[in-house]
């Protein structure tokens, strides 16, 4: 079939509509960014606020809590990343080893369901479980004599909550890759083993962990990217002043200092750094990732 100039123009106006949204939404905000070297007052806009260049950069490292908020984002990101590479890679492999399928696809739809739920809602239900006051958790430890957990009051229990809650949400989802992945290992690799006499945990060591390692890796390198994303959808929705010095983090901070405390320039500069960073890990990620497991984009 052989395509024509006409054909050509009405697959550039088909793309019209997307590329119209990237540029409102993605690209003319970029223009934002000279909030950060200004002392932005909103009703003299961009062009008459004051100038003042890295002022903002210098007395942000300057302020006690940045280091601290950072430091959080760090640890919190790191525990989610690896906790979500782990739990959802062992539980593909006991479901990979389940030999019903309805049994398979029911597992797979109920821990996949908590993806599609936001963190308002399952806000609501941790509160709600494992609240000190009448959480059920904390009365099925008072009945066999276990004192209650404080798990909004306590720093190290907070925290805990926050990774525990975060895979439970998300591992369902990050479940279907390998699982995907799993489908493409030859069965005859398989029937060689059972035949030569490999026992059911030698076949997952040997061939089916190999099988889906290049899976794995892309999957650790392309997470590199999100290490200043600790979730602020998920800590703005649990967090209160008890535990917010160990769970305080970049995106909360932002919010504060520029939606609440009206420090536009600060806010910005904070959320400029956050950007350059994560831009810088991403692409080191996807360098790691085109190195390590032969992916390309382009």
């Amino acid at each position: 079939m052989k395509i024509t100039k006409r054909d050509v123009a009405f697959f550039h106006l088909l793309l019209a509509p997307g590329v119209l949204l990237l540029l409102l939404f993605a690209y003319l905000p970029m223009f934002g960014i000279v909030i950060a070297f200004q002392n932005f007052n909103p009703s003299k806009g961009f062009i008459h606020s004051e100038w003042v260049g890295l002022e903002h950069i210098r007395f942000l490292f300057e302020l006690p809590d940045t280091m601290v908020t950072i430091r959080n984002t760090v640890e919190i990101s790191l525990m989610k990343i690896v906790a979500g590479l782990v739990v959802p890679v062992v539980f593909a492999l006991f479901l990979n080893e389940a030999r019903l399928m309805w049994f398979k696809r029911t597992v797979q739809s109920l821990v996949y369901l908590p993806h599609f739920l936001s963190w308002v809602i399952l806000g609501g239900i941790l509160v709600d479980v494992l609240s000190i006051n009448g959480g059920a958790f904390n009365q099925a430890l008072g009945a066999v004599g276990i004192p209650p957990i404080f798990f909004f009051g306590d720093e190290t229990w907070f925290r805990v909550m926050i990774i525990v809650s975060d895979v439970w949400k998300e591992f369902g989802f990050s479940t279907i890759v390998y699982l995907a992945a799993l489908t493409g290992i030859n069965p005859a690799l398989y029937e060689a083993a059972a035949i030569d006499g490999a026992t059911r945990w030698q076949r997952t060591l040997y061939i089916t962990i190999p099988g889906i390692l290049p899976v794995i890796v892309l999957m650790s390198t392309l997470s590199l990217g999100n290490v200043l994303n600790a979730g602020f959808d998920q800590i703005f929705n649990l967090y209160n002043p008890m535990v917010i010095s160990s769970t305080d983090i970049i995106d909360t901070y932002i919010y504060r200092m520029g939606l609440i405390q009206a420090q536009y320039g600060l806010s910005t500069a904070i959320g400029l750094i956050k950007s350059v960073i994560g831009f810088v890990l991403i692409v080191l990620s996807y360098r790691l990732a085109s190195r390590y497991a032969n992916y390309r984009i382009f």
